[in-house]
């Protein structure tokens, strides 16, 4: 009888920061109703890998499930997958978390299931060349990835009935291609599709192994998908069809197959993802190019012959194309750097900053693709949160003289960024970029307060015009479950009035010059005229001074202000000043005319907050008198003749204080992003805005001083 052996594996993760009702639905949706069922036909056996922050939010919540897998795997139906136990892009964090991860995570299976892990789940299934080293010293025998990084490599699919060996540097590590077609038809199609695929694979010696691996959230979590697998029997119908083929049908764990089949041959693969991976990395007219070029294959009758030779972009662009993901990840890097300078001297009295920073490693923020990512606050929070709180641990075991003032190329673009660190806060600036901060941790409740992400295009931002609303029955077509990739909702109509560009980053202390027809909806809009070139332009750091009391920083910038015309040169002065001991930054301006004649203009200086919640009733804005008429951090509005502002942040016990010395028109305006997630396209809350606003006739010179300060509301 022909025969083959086949292999099933499945990942289940929830990300850092994630909210509780998520793990709690997907635990009711996914988890617990796949393992009840597959516990019900213990000749269907299988990989399963569980994130380190998943097993710590089931220990806590659900012991009895890890028991219940405890029993599985003692019966033999269970093989426990490691991995980096907070599940980050193993390939751009350092060596040395890549195997802390991974022990982790490892030791905690044997742990809990009594199993000595093998192989490992690789996050986003993201593989570099110099991987085999890590994993090969981290313990591990084997990893699973897609078969489209094998065939990127020149390989076909009558070469992927197996598994394969490579190396680095002499270490070696398995490798398993995951059946991309398989991935399509479960849990999507009827069982007979996944039956008729093994059957074509199935040989006289029975060698040949099909690898179907892939996320447990498919199973219940994804769209509909709840209704299709576990409400109209999909699961069950699948298991039985497979108990009925065992005869010819072997289920094995990858920990076997390696004893009992030789590897197909040794391979060298290019750097890669899986193939949706790559697209959502591209850049927004390249994104959009891709995806036609991919259509018109198709249409053409000619993708499958070609399609090995079509690829989209690499992972670590993710950093080029979004300056918030790189500015995370070089924190990331910085922090780690702290602690394993620390290590050798305070050893295990660090575990709890590890602890922290391997958290703030967490893959889903550092990407965009259709799961969110990124355009989540509540994921970026979790991730600042984490490095904060490493940086917080760390000085509770070792005591740095603070402040520290470093001038480096933080973030790796080629300019100098400006760093300063105390006790109860950071602030971080770029010259380069009109001297602005753009980062503010206030380490009292550790959090950045300029985790802000600003608007700019998408590649499938064009998809609206044609996108369904939610609730349409007929979105997801007839007759099948359709995959995550095809569907086109969106969460409330005309979403495209949204789609407002932004040609810099929203961070904190920019310099505007502003006609006096710009309004806060025009500004919103990037509908106004931008008089100045401050923005984003370089500006010289001419002093850096300490004192016992706080860090002086004193940038400059000789440009122009368009008046009449004409360019009229301006120099602005901006000395900075970093309370070292209190969470208070002082503002000092001096806007000096250099040409000839008065300059009648508004000149304004941005700052931007992101609290998380735009429309909350404990997140408001609120002046001397109390809370605002409108108060949510989602408004849109001025004041006029006011000095003072408010941000309050109750859950997150976050007050921030803005003050001038001269009364000013203040503007407040909500910046939100559209972007596209598993439920469809939606728009996000990701900062309030809010400009200081002054009408000046620039004679000579013009002073005014501004007071940031945040304190733990409250307190």
């Amino acid at each position: 009888m022909r025969k083959v052996k086949f292999v099933f594996g499945i990942h289940n993760h929830q990300p850092i920061g994630n909210f509780d009702f998520i793990f709690e639905e997907a635990y009711h949706k996914s988890y617990l109703p796949f393992l009840e069922i597959l516990r019900k036909h213990p000749r269907i056996r299988i990989a399963i890998h569980f994130t380190g922050i998943l097993l710590d939010w089931i220990e806590d919540h659900y012991p009895e499930l890890l028991q219940m897998i405890k029993e599985m795997v003692a019966s033999g139906q269970l093989e426990i997958m490691s991995g980096a136990y907070y599940e980050p892009i193993i390939s751009v964090i350092p060596e040395e978390d890549r195997i802390g991860q991974i022990k982790k995570l490892s030791e905690r299976a044997k742990s809990l299931f009594g199993y000595e892990s093998s192989g490992m789940w690789l996050a986003e299934r993201i593989w570099e060349p110099t991987l085999p080293s890590t994993l090969s010293d981290a313990g591990l025998k084997y990893t699973v990835i897609d078969d489209t990084h094998f065939k990127y490599a020149g390989l076909t699919d009558s070469d992927l009935s197996g598994y394969f060996v490579t190396e680095d540097l002499g270490k070696s590590i398995y490798l398993f291609p995951i059946n991309k077609h398989l991935r399509y038809t479960i849990p999507f199609q009827h069982p007979d599709e996944t039956i008729k695929l093994l059957r074509s694979f199935a040989t006289e010696d029975g060698n040949n192994v099909i690898v179907f691996a892939d996320d447990g959230e498919k199973f219940g979590v994804w769209p509909e998908t709840h209704q299709h697998v576990f409400k109209n029997g999909w699961l069950e119908h699948f298991f039985r069809t497979l108990e009925d083929n065992l005869d010819w049908i072997e289920m094995h764990h990858f920990d076997e197959i390696i004893t009992r089949v030789r590897p197909k041959s040794s391979i060298y693969l290019p750097t890669a993802s899986y193939a949706e991976m790559m697209h959502w990395a591209l850049f927004p007219k390249t994104f959009r190019s891709y995806e036609d070029f991919e259509h018109y294959l198709q249409n053409q009758g000619i993708f499958n012959d070609v399609h090995i030779f079509v690829r989209g972009g690499f992972w670590r662009n993710f950093m080029t194309k979004y300056p918030e993901v790189n500015v995370m990840h070089k924190k990331m890097l910085r922090v780690s750097k702290k602690l394993w300078a620390a290590h050798q001297k305070k050893g295990d009295q660090l575990k709890p900053a590890f602890d922290q920073l391997w958290a703030g490693q967490c893959n889903c923020p550092y990407w965009h693709g259709v799961f969110g990512g990124l355009y989540l606050s509540h994921l970026r929070y979790a991730i600042f949160n984490s490095l904060i709180n490493a940086e917080n641990a760390l000085d509770g075991v070792v005591k740095n003289t603070y402040p520290i003032v470093e001038i480096s190329d933080f973030d790796v673009d080629g300019q100098d960024e400006v760093l300063v660190e105390t006790a109860v806060h950071n602030a971080y600036f770029k010259p380069d970029k009109g001297a602005a901060m753009f980062e503010y941790d206030f380490k009292p409740v550790a959090k950045n307060i300029l985790d802000t992400l600003s608007r700019r295009e998408e590649g499938y931002h064009y998809k609206l015009q044609i996108a369904k609303l939610s609730n349409d029955p007929g979105a997801s077509g007839q007759g099948s479950t359709a995959s995550i990739h095809d569907l086109i909702l969106t969460k409330e109509p005309g979403l495209d009035k949204y789609l407002n560009y932004d040609w810099y980053e929203h961070k904190s202390l920019i310099d505007h010059f502003f006609d006096q027809s710009a309004t806060p909806e025009s500004f919103l809009q990037v509908k106004y005229n931008e008089l100045g070139d401050f923005v984003d332009q370089p500006y010289q750091l001419v002093a850096n001074k300490k004192t016992k009391d706080e860090v002086i920083l004193t940038f400059t910038r000789d440009g122009h202000i368009r008046n009449n015309g004409q360019l009229h040169p301006v120099t602005i002065k901006k000395a900075v000043s970093i309370h070292i001991d209190r969470t208070d930054i002082d503002i000092d301006y001096e806007l000096i005319n250099k040409g000839e004649g008065n300059i009648a203009v508004d000149f304004g200086v941005e700052f931007n907050f992101g609290l998380q919640a735009g429309h909350a009733d404990d997140r408001y804005y609120y002046d001397r008198q109390g809370k605002l008429e409108n108060y949510f951090l989602d408004s849109l509005g001025d004041l006029h003749d006011q000095d003072f502002l408010g941000l309050r942040d109750e859950y997150m016990k976050i007050d921030i204080a803005l003050h001038s010395n001269r009364k000013a028109t203040i503007w407040r305006m909500p910046i939100e992003t559209v972007s596209l997630s598993e439920a469809g396209f939606e728009r996000v809350y990701q900062s309030s805005l809010v400009i200081f606003k002054w009408h000046i006739d620039l004679s000579r010179n013009w002073k005014v001083s501004l007071s940031h300060k945040t304190k733990v509301w409250g307190k």
